[in-house]
């Protein structure tokens, strides 16, 4: 039963887990997203001292590579890529609008009946009315893949003509009054590390590890910054 810790400081909640095997063992969050630099050393080693296991002991770390935060995402990779030099473990990529989904399906699951018609949006907020976003099945199958998205009327619209579509995330809030389809269904949905920890279990079990010299952030786009370009 692998021991893994998984990081995600993509979005504006951080949080760290260590799970064995599909057991959450800790989870320890943050919800001021300007500390997740200093937020995130402590709680691993919050976690650490709490769970009694050392980092030593750890099999692997998962970190949520974006899209999300230009920031956070490199927080959470350089972290990730550190420790796993530093202690000679394996490095686990995942796609935070993945991880979101895979959150809200298993929560949703829990109080209804799974449709499999249901599709899964999860929506990252990339400033004015853009997002980063993707569409899933109830079994991940990817419809619509990870993209930076600029919301408007006719947004998903061929999608919910046929068939409904939740909508979650930081993005989601300000496409209420946007995406008025019948079809259209909004959830306050909060994902966490705790959303992580089947996925990177699977990558594990299926040695799906990233070459610590060569991962980068997954960005979708060019960080947008109100400072005057240098010439």
């Amino acid at each position: 039963m692998p021991l893994i810790l998984n990081i995600d400081t993509a979005t504006e909640f951080a949080s760290v887990c260590l799970a064995k095997d599909e057991e959450i063992l800790m989870l320890v969050s943050n919800k001021e997203q300007k500390n997740h630099a200093s937020f995130l050393q402590p709680a691993i080693k919050k976690i650490a001292e709490e769970t009694g296991y050392t980092l030593n002991e750890i099999d692997a770390v998962a970190v949520s590579n974006g899209p999300g935060s230009y920031t956070g995402l490199r927080v959470g990779l350089s972290s990730a890529k550190g420790l796993c030099f530093a202690l000679n473990k394996p490095l686990l990529l995942l796609n935070t609008l993945e991880i979101m989904a895979w959150g809200c399906i298993a929560e949703y699951e829990k109080n209804n009946s799974i449709n499999d018609n249901l599709l899964f949006c999860p929506m990252i907020d990339a400033r004015r009315m853009d997002v980063f976003a993707a569409v899933y099945t109830t079994n991940l199958h990817v419809v619509v893949a990870p993209q930076a998205l600029k919301i408007n009327e006719n947004s998903f619209s061929e999608l919910l003509n046929n068939q409904p579509i939740i909508f979650f995330g930081s993005g989601s809030g300000k496409c209420e009054n946007i995406l008025t389809n019948p079809n259209s269904i909004f959830s306050k949905f909060n994902h966490s590390a705790a959303s992580m920890v089947s996925l990177s279990l699977q990558q594990y079990q299926k040695a799906a590890f990233s070459d610590l010299a060569y991962s980068e952030p997954f960005y979708l786009k060019e960080f947008y910054t109100l400072a005057k370009k240098l010439i």
